[in-house]
């Protein structure tokens, strides 16, 4: 008897020893965790409180966003040191987009007051500035362009947006093609465009944005890709993906996803068979994957980007779009 009144006795020393969790601190854990539980409610986009989510993406991968407001700029006319030759006129716009003040040059071409307008989307890397050499080629042939600074300069880090996507979170490549689509919101209020004749053109990474997003924006009449192409996800059998919502993902930022629903928007790329960073074997997979109306133009020099032999194809169907 004595041993186990012993052993009782011990038991009872060691679960109020120090090894054991006082009431205050089992407190301050419940307590944190439901503070997780109402940051979780109230900043998961998929959570069911009502609010609207920011973006969405179906079952097979389209991305969609709800409503646009109307857009929230500031426009101040600066000098043009880029092109000071030219007679156009320069704007420094700044407009909201995600929570974000967004950046971007509008140049008009000189006596014009109603011009076509293009969303002038620039590679990874590439800032506005540097853009202004193709948006005074695009002035001269009588389009005003909107150039943004893409955040990241357009670069991207899919790994990162997947791990935003898993966690309900907005990954950045769905603002960057949002703020395109603000983009050309705030393009179409200006008082020298036209918004019954706009486009979107971008180079390299800058055309993939610019694909999805003139899907997503059933007023722009067409986009134009230069040096661009698809990630090739449609070649992958849904079924067979090891993980589902990854795959999703990866839908849902490869331009080829929108291809086939672009129409009656057309789509346009120039490629070089010669690219040195998008082979143009990617281009006619991508191409292939787009319908009617379409035109694919080719030219040679082992460059990525825009070139001047790309201009008479540029200027044709910029005309056939616009005009």
């Amino acid at each position: 008897m004595s041993r186990q009144n012993s052993g009782k006795k011990e038991s009872k020393h060691r679960a109020s020893s120090g090894t054991g969790i006082s009431k205050p601190v089992i407190f301050l854990l419940g307590f944190l965790l439901v503070l997780v539980g109402i940051f979780g409610v109230l900043y998961n986009p998929s959570s069911s409180s009502g609010v609207a989510a920011p973006w969405k993406v179906s079952g097979a991968g389209t991305l969609s966003f709800p409503e646009r407001e109307k857009p929230l700029f500031t426009a101040q006319e600066i000098e043009d040191v880029y092109a000071p030759e030219n007679p156009d006129t320069l704007k420094l716009l700044s407009f909201d987009s995600k929570g974000e003040k967004i950046q971007a040059l509008l140049r008009i071409p000189a006596n014009s007051s109603s011009s076509p307008g293009l969303v002038l989307l620039p590679g990874a890397g590439v800032n506005k500035e540097a853009e202004q050499g193709l948006a005074v080629e695009l002035s001269k042939m009588g389009y005003a362009t909107l150039t943004l600074d893409e955040r990241n300069l357009g670069s991207i880090n899919i790994e990162r947006d997947l791990e935003l996507f898993r966690a309900g979170l907005e990954p950045v490549e769905y603002s960057m093609v949002y703020d395109a689509l603000k983009a050309s919101d705030v393009l179409a209020t200006q008082p020298e465009i036209n918004p019954e004749r706009l486009a979107i053109l971008g180079e390299s990474n800058g055309g993939r944005f610019a694909i999805l997003a003139c899907a997503l924006n059933p007023s722009l009449k067409g986009v134009i890709g230069i040096s661009t192409a698809g990630y090739g996800t449609e070649e992958i059998d849904s079924s067979l993906a090891d993980d589902p919502e990854a795959y999703r993902f990866y839908r849902s930022i490869d331009p080829d996803t929108y291809l086939p629903t672009l129409s009656p928007a057309k789509f346009v790329q120039i490629h070089s068979f010669n690219d040195t960073v998008i082979s143009h074997d990617l281009a006619l997979r991508t191409f292939a994957l787009a319908k009617e109306p379409k035109a694919m133009y080719n030219v040679t020099e082992a460059t990525h980007g825009y070139t001047a032999s790309m201009r008479p194809y540029l200027e044709k169907e910029l005309a056939l779009l616009l005009n």
